[in-house]
């Protein structure tokens, strides 16, 4: 299938690595041309070493608020245009609902939840017809996770906060899409598997849970991010997409 993307231009926040990597790579192998950004200077310059001509990156940190526009305007003048963004952020610090403190929520909240929407509602004013918003999420917008509180009150807002999006941007015809990845190949799970202090153990009894008994690949996770960024998912919109193996209890 062709996905119409040959030069279509995107943002792939936290691009450095784990999931924000992946799809920035799939975007790339589909003919796009991807503004990546992470918050380490070297970080960023590895990566775009790493992922070829069509690829340019920025040091950015999502909480700023001079971020959104900054990152539209370098796009457009690196490649010409701006045709959607993607945001991914890493995972907010572990822990359970008692314990969590609230210098860590409202840090949490700057990343996970405010930086997110204003890099949507930045993306939102400058995006045509034909322009996508997407959200790197969790598969906690549906069921809690346990030891992961602040995703847990988090990741279902900015869920809501997307779908909501959607509505309002529907009518100009662009979209706007959530993913939602459980346990996926990445260092993040790899580190969230240690704290039970059996990595392996934490492992197999996870995937013991998935129906299709293993966890998924960054890359898996990137051609999905890729189609649905894609104008070949010209009609998907306001959706939440797990990513999981079939580990959703519901349908």
């Amino acid at each position: 299938m062709d996905l119409g993307m040959k030069d279509r231009v995107y943002v792939v926040t936290g691009a450095t690595r784990g999931l924000g990597r992946a799809s920035a790579e799939a975007l790339l192998a589909e003919g796009a041309r991807v503004l990546v950004t992470g918050r380490e200077e070297k970080t960023v310059a590895e990566a775009v070493a790493e992922l070829g001509p069509n690829a340019a990156g920025v040091v950015a940190d999502n909480t700023d608020p001079g971020t959104p526009e900054r990152l539209i305007a370098e796009a457009r003048a690196r490649f010409g245009g701006f045709d959607g963004i993607l945001v991914s952020v890493g995972g907010p610090a572990p822990g359970f609902a008692a314990d969590n403190t609230d210098e860590e929520w409202a840090a949490a909240f700057d990343t996970v939840f405010l930086g997110a929407v204003r890099l949507a509602r930045a993306a939102a004013a400058a995006l045509d017809e034909g322009g996508v918003i997407g959200f790197v999420l969790s598969a906690s917008v549906h069921e809690p996770i346990q030891g992961l509180a602040l995703s847990n009150g988090l990741r279902p807002g900015l869920a809501g906060f997307a779908k909501s999006l959607a509505n309002d941007l529907g009518p100009r015809g662009i979209r706007v899409i959530g993913l939602l990845p459980s346990r996926i190949d990445t260092d993040r799970v790899r580190f969230l598997d240690s704290l039970s202090g059996d990595a392996d153990a934490a492992r197999a009894a996870n995937e013991a849970e998935i129906p299709l008994r293993r966890y998924g690949t960054p890359e898996e996770f990137g051609r999905t991010a890729a189609f649905l960024l894609s104008p070949a998912a010209s009609y998907l919109t306001g959706l939440m997409i797990p990513v999981d193996g079939g580990a959703r209890a519901g349908f």
